[in-house]
This record gives C-alpha cells, structure tokens and sequence, in this order.
C-alpha cells in the first residue's frame, strides 16, 4: 500500500469532519502508519480535533479518550503550538460539556453554577495571551464569548470578543472563522430587532461555511434563516426550510438541530 505523508492524512481527515463524516476521519486516522514521532502526534492530534468536533455536534463521548492518548503522547513538550493546541481543544470540549443540561442545550446563566463558567473565562484568557498567530487568537476570542454570551449571560462581554474573532478571522484568512463569528453578532442583530443587519451577517456566514465544505455549520446557519424568514413574516418559507434542514440532520445525526427544526415545523 502506498504510503501517504501524515499531513496528508490530516488534511482529508479535516475535510471529512467538515462534511459531518466524523467516523469515516476517525478510522482514517487510525489506519494510518505513523513513521516517526512527529507523524504520531499530528494524528493523535488529529483524532483528538476529530473527537471533540463530534462530542459537539453528535452529543456523544469521544473526546475523553482521545484527549488522554494525545496529552500521553505529548508529555512535557516543549512544543508550545501543540501543547497550546491540546489546551484550546481541552477548552472547546469542557465548553460543549457545560452547555448541556439535563440531556440538552441550554443558553444563559440560569442552574448554572458561575464558578465553572468564570474558570472557563479565565482559560480562554490565558489562551489568548498565549496563542501563537491571529487565526488561533482569534478561536480563542470566538470561544470566549460563547462562554460569556451562553454560560454568563453577558452580551456585552461577548459582543466584544466575537467582533475581535471576526477581525482576525479576515485578517488571518481563517474564513471558517469568520463564519463563526458572523453568525453570533447576527445573533446579537437578531435579539437587538435588527433584521436587515442580521440576514446580511446570516447570509455571509452561510456562504463562508458552504465555501469550506462544513455541513453543520451551514445547515445551522439555514436554521438561523429560516428563523429569520418566520420572523420576516414568510411563514411558507420558513416552514420550507426548516424541513429541508431537519431533513439533513436526521440523516446525519445532528440532535440539536432536529429539535431546533422541529420547533419550527409545529
């Protein structure tokens, strides 16, 4: 069998993650021959990234596993990109951990205990402080104003770092970035009664997730708009919508979407 170089592998492993195929990149990973140490940890990275990608999307319990395989592996590296890279993803995981409550999302501070929320802030702090490039400094920013915004209630706070995310998402090229932050200061539009500013950001966002092939992220985003429709008074087209989205998240396992979808439809 031809050998493939691991960066390679990690490249399409993205892609097939991105397309919502988080088993089919998960079993390439595995597959793949490592054939020094620097290949072993990018995949054992990789897996991780993987992991923790689909324990958000699917609600299932992957990340754990891999998170200790690639800390193990690790040790004390003096690698600072990886070892910050573990962190961020450790970030990410214990974010989507707490945004469930008794079996689904939950938004805002209620039942939430603040303690765990305010230690989360003060990770993506550090992070931040640390983050080797724009694009990284940028997820970081994204991700603490989900942490402000959807653990902490606090809008303001969050409306700051998701325009920060959204500047260095451009700055850097990171157009998945930017996505992501399009589609929470469209939120914050949204809430505000600010319909015309919110469908624009809806509107880019959507494109920039189709662009890079990321089929969660742009079938949300077509839930946001058929939010957006029902709320412009379109009901047909919001109803028209919404089942196409629901449709394509029952196929690929998507839980929180079908519920979002199925407020929708009734």
């Amino acid at each position: 069998m031809t050998h493939l170089a691991a960066t390679a592998v990690v490249t399409a492993a993205a892609h097939l993650m991105r397309a919502g195929q988080w088993t089919a990149a998960t079993e390439l990973l595995r597959a793949s021959q490592a054939e020094n140490p620097a290949e072993h940890q990018a995949l054992a990275l990789a897996r991780a990234e993987v992991a923790v990608d689909q324990d958000f999307a699917q609600q299932t319990t992957h990340a754990p596993t891999a998170l200790t395989a690639i800390t193990q592996l690790i040790g004390e590296s003096t690698d600072a990109t990886v070892t910050w890279h573990v962190e961020m993803l450790r970030l990410r995981k214990d974010y989507g951990t707490a945004l469930v409550q008794s079996g689904d999302l939950s938004f805002g501070p209620e039942g939430r205990d603040e303690a765990t929320s305010a230690a989360l802030a003060s990770r993506a702090e550090r992070l931040g402080e640390n983050a080797p490039g724009d694009a990284r400094r940028g997820a970081v920013s994204f991700y603490a104003g989900l942490i402000a915004d959807n653990l902490r209630g606090r809008s303001d706070e969050a409306f700051v770092h998701f325009t920060a995310a959204l500047e260095l998402g451009e700055k850097s090229g990171d157009e998945l970035l930017a996505s992501l932050a399009l589609r929470h200061l469209g939120d914050h539009a949204h809430t505000a009664g600010d319909l015309v500013l919110a469908r624009e950001q809806w509107e880019r966002s959507t494109e920039l997730r189709q662009k890079v092939g990321h089929l969660l992220g742009a079938l949300a985003q077509q839930a946001l708009l058929a939010v957006l429709l029902r709320d412009e008074g379109d009901l047909a087209g919001s109803r028209a919508l919404a089942t196409e989205v629901n449709r394509w998240a029952r196929q690929v396992e998507l839980p929180f979407l079908v519920s979002q979808t199925d407020a929708l439809l009734k």
